[in-house]
Parts: structure tokens; C-alpha cells; sequence
């Protein structure tokens, strides 16, 4: 089980106006942007394995990022990253699996081989299920994106001792959990398309994934996320 929820006061972002915190100083920081589905990903892991003690949390302003994050955290310039142990480590689904191995909590695989083996297979496949919905929300969505979220349906119908794509919570549900409540949001309000729709083991999903204090405090705000999708895939 997760551990005891811990309330957080989201920070205030920083911009190209704010100071740098006092960088390779011993504290561990998850850098990410309140808008990025991918940093959502870690964010997800830190609060679920209750590690907000111990990952501070630093958002970062995309739209007006501060020069030093680039020159001396991530020259990558992108979110997330994790400043531990006085170096910086990227990409999100490293990160999930970087912060499940290093830090104390409940772990977020399981240890059937099986499971394991499932796991590897469907987060191998979370490119692919973002690059063709993302790449189809301006053609015939049941028909080139419909697949991507029955692929979803039939994956959490393959263990039946929860919810969850593994049964239980884990890796799997974060890497695939930030998109697909974008989706959900973006796809209802601005194209009337209910990815649930026909689809109950997926709706029982994100009805589950909604009672997760850990994940409900990473949430996007669902008007931001339609007003930047259709800004940016509609316009």
C-alpha cells in the first residue's frame, strides 16, 4: 500500500527571475513544470513510496525558464530531472524506475516474473501509444486512436487481482496515468470523445487511480490542459 498521504503545498515555479537553490548542497530535488505530463511521471513515484521528505520538489516556469537549470543542473534545458547524490539524472521512465530502486517505500513492481515481464512490455510500448494518439487528434479519433486505448483495456483485463494494470498499483499505471488523463480531459471537452466509452476495465482504472491522494496532488489543471491542446494540436 501506498504510504499515508502527506498534504503539499505546491512551490511557486521558478523563472528566469528567480535564484537558483543552493545547487549539489546534499538535498535531493526532482525538478519538473506543473503542465509536463512526463515529469508527472517521478512526481507520481516521490508522493506514492511518501518520499516528500526526502525529493524536494522544484518546478520549473517552461514558458520562462531561469538560464542557470540549463548551465549548471540539466543542459538538456527539459523536465524532469533528479539531482541526487551530486549528479543529475534524466528522462521519466529512468526516473520512475531510478526512484523505485534508490529510495525507501513501497516498491512499484511487483515480484512475479510474470508481472514483471508484462510491466517491461507495456511501458516498452508507451512511446508508441503517445505518438499515435498525439500524432491522430485531428483525424477520425475512434478509428486511428480507438486501438491505443483498447490496447489499454485489453492490458488491465490480463490480471484480475485489482485494478490496476498489474493488479496493484505500479510503474506501469505511472508512466501511462499523466496521458491518459490528459486525454480524457482534452479529447471530452474539446473533441466529444469519451475514451471510456465502451471500455469499463479503463473507466474502473481512472476512477481508482482518482482516489489516489499521490496522484490526484500531481494533477493538471483540466482547463490549462484543454486551452494548451487546442492552442497546440487544433489550431
Amino acid at each position: 500500500m501506498a504510504t499515508p498521504s502527506v498534504q503539499e503545498i505546491r512551490p511557486a515555479s521558478l523563472d528566469s527571475t528567480s535564484e537558483s537553490p543552493a545547487l549539489f548542497d546534499g538535498t535531493t530535488r526532482l525538478y519538473i513544470s506543473y503542465v509536463c505530463p512526463f515529469a508527472q511521471r517521478p512526481w507520481i513515484a516521490r508522493n506514492f513510496k511518501g518520499l516528500q521528505d526526502k525529493i524536494e520538489l522544484v518546478p520549473i516556469d517552461l514558458q520562462n525558464r531561469p538560464v542557470w537549470y540549463k548551465e549548471k543542473v540539466y543542459p538538456q534545458n527539459k523536465v524532469p530531472s533528479l539531482e541526487h547524490n551530486n549528479k543529475v539524472i534524466g528522462e521519466s521512465l529512468d526516473l520512475v524506475k531510478y526512484i523505485d530502486s534508490n529510495f525507501e517505500g513501497p516498491f512499484l513492481l511487483p515480484d512475479d516474473p510474470e508481472k514483471q515481464k508484462f510491466a517491461e512490455e507495456l511501458i516498452a510500448y508507451s512511446d508508441t501509444f503517445l505518438k499515435e494518439i498525439y500524432a491522430n487528434f485531428k483525424g477520425d479519433i475512434e478509428k486511428h486512436s480507438g486501438p491505443q486505448f483498447d490496447y489499454l483495456e485489453k492490458a488491465l483485463d490480463k490480471f484480475d487481482d485489482g485494478p490496476f494494470f498489474l493488479g496493484q498499483f505500479s510503474q506501469v499505471d505511472i508512466v501511462y496515468a499523466p496521458f491518459v488523463e490528459r486525454f480524457q480531459i482534452f479529447l471530452k471537452e474539446g473533441l466529444n470523445y469519451d475514451i471510456t466509452s465502451g471500455r469499463p476495465k479503463l473507466a474502473k482504472w481512472t476512477e481508482e487511480l482518482n482516489k489516489l491522494d499521490s496522484y490526484i496532488q500531481t494533477k493538471a489543471d483540466p482547463k490549462e490542459v484543454v486551452d494548451l491542446y487546442k492552442k497546440k494540436y487544433l489550431a
